[in-house]
């Protein structure tokens, strides 16, 4: 039946029922929920038309109140992710940290809960802001031992470890953070040199720095652990770049020529050693030698005194042969007879002059090393031979008085 029928609305029509009695109805069975009586006939004779819907309306109102109820508890409902924790304040007061999983408290206001996360990896800068070139004069210009300013920038990543720590026993824990680095870093450079914080012990001012920031942090209860500090930049002040530029070179400059010198040092030295080592060497074997020589010596005139007492006079005769071998077979020779012979003697000395430099430069040729000891004997070969003759003279004379 369309919605414009004249017969819409009776009771004998089968259109919608009526919205009292609807209204009715669903008071009475909010009436049943919450105890009360419903039903419009069984009420008395005296009883008030009005009743009814009063009571209605009082039985709705507790139904939203339940589900306000209901939504109220579920509101303590809250879960915690494995690298979270839980902080649960009753009127503001700690009362407890919750481990991951589902949990509940008390609703608002009674309690309150506050979810920390303790593995996100937090980050505070020092002497710039987002990026390097935005730099923060007050916080980077830092002194030296050695009365020095040098500029320094760096970051320090950490996260928390006890988050009820973190959230209640200091107040802006993150800016405290930036602080303690920078009290820190300032301590461990003002006592060291200015080469030794730009260069070689960067990595130990940074590990000094992040024990003396962990040490300082532990002693606030900040519920802190320093994971990391990465040093950004660490150089002179802009105004004495250039100067610096300069004392830096002149320091390569001293360096290499020191590793030149060195490097002489060691390629002189050793030679030097070795040379000192060979001529000490070579004394010692001379030494030997000598000693040698003439304990040989010695042991020979020995033997040759035991038979020379047996046999003086063979003895004696052997002594004068070997000796005369040994200086005759060295010169040049003319022998002579004088029995035969005239008395005029021609002896051709320029021949012989020529025949003993012949001599000599093939020897020279043969044996280098000889030369100035066997042409000195070459060339006065006369003399040693009338030398010779005066030396037997008088040995003869010598045999002849024995």
């Amino acid at each position: 039946m369309g919605l414009n029928d004249p017969q819409w609305g009776n009771k004998n029509s089968g259109g919608p029922p009526d919205l009292e009695e609807l209204l009715r109805r669903f008071n009475a069975k909010v009436s049943a929920l919450m105890g009360g009586k419903g039903g419009a006939g069984k009420g008395g004779p005296g009883s008030s038309g009005g009743g009814a819907p009063m009571r209605g309306f009082a039985g709705g109102m507790g139904l939203i109140a339940a589900i306000v109820v209901l939504i109220w508890v579920g509101s303590g409902f809250y879960i915690v992710d494995a690298s979270q924790r839980g902080v649960v304040l009753r009127f503001g007061k700690l009362t407890e940290t919750t481990q991951p999983g589902p949990r509940w408290h008390l609703p608002f206001p009674i309690e309150t809960v506050e979810i920390v996360n303790l593995s996100q990896v937090r980050t505070v800068e020092v002497g710039y802001r987002d990026n390097v070139k935005n730099k923060m004069v007050k916080e980077s210009l830092m002194l030296t031992d050695d009365e020095n300013i040098i500029d320094i920038q760096f970051a320090v990543q950490y996260f928390l470890s006890d988050p009820s720590e973190y959230l209640f026993n200091n107040r802006m824990p993150d800016e405290n953070v930036r602080q303690v680095a920078e009290s820190a870093i300032r301590e461990v450079v003002g006592k060291n040199k200015m080469d030794f914080v730009l260069y070689e012990g960067r990595e130990q001012v940074a590990a000094e720095t992040t024990k003396l920031m962990q040490d300082i942090l532990n002693r606030y209860k900040s519920g802190i652990l320093i994971s990391k500090l990465t040093m950004q930049n660490a150089q002179p002040p802009e105004q004495v770049q250039a100067a610096f530029d300069d004392a830096v070179k002149a320091g390569q400059d001293r360096e290499r020529q020191k590793n030149e010198g060195q490097a002489y040092a060691n390629d002189v030295i050793p030679r030097a050693s070795g040379a000192s080592a060979r001529l000490i060497q070579e004394s010692q074997g001379y030494k030997q030698s000598v000693i040698a020589n003439a304990e040989g010596d010695a042991s020979r005139f020995k033997q040759i005194l035991v038979e020379y007492q047996k046999a003086p006079a063979v003895t004696r005769e052997r002594m004068y042969l070997d000796m005369m071998q040994q200086v005759m077979g060295n010169v040049s020779k003319v022998m002579v007879d004088q029995k035969n012979g005239n008395s005029l003697l021609y002896l051709p000395l320029d021949k012989l002059i020529e025949t003993s430099r012949a001599g000599s430069s093939m020897e020279t040729e043969a044996q280098p090393a000889a030369k100035a000891d066997t042409a000195p004997v070459t060339l006065q070969g006369n003399d040693n031979t009338a030398a010779q003759r005066a030396r037997d003279s008088l040995l003869s004379r010598d045999r002849e008085a024995r």
